[in-house]
């Protein structure tokens, strides 16, 4: 009786709890916000050089963005949703 009410228990449990999910949305969208700051900066014509590529925001904000996007996935997994 009691090995069938683990399997009852551990049926309905979820790993991460409401508080990773909110985490990892969030570290997911640094993680966007990064990348689309990192696009664009081409340019049409392949015989006229385009500047904008070496912008301050694609060299140092976009990627600073991602990592500490990254940085917020690795504590949503790692936090115990148990603890208050």
């Amino acid at each position: 009786m009691g090995e069938q009410k683990r399997k009852e228990n551990a049926k309905g449990d979820f790993i991460f709890g409401k508080k990773n999910y909110k985490w990892l949305f969030i570290g997911l969208a640094f993680i966007a916000v990064g990348f689309i700051l990192m696009s664009g900066g081409g340019s049409d014509d392949p015989n006229v050089f385009n500047e904008g590529i070496f912008h301050w925001r694609r060299i140092r904000l976009a990627p600073t963005l991602v990592l500490i996007g990254f940085g917020i996935e690795v504590y949503a997994i790692l936090l115990n949703p148990n603890k208050k």
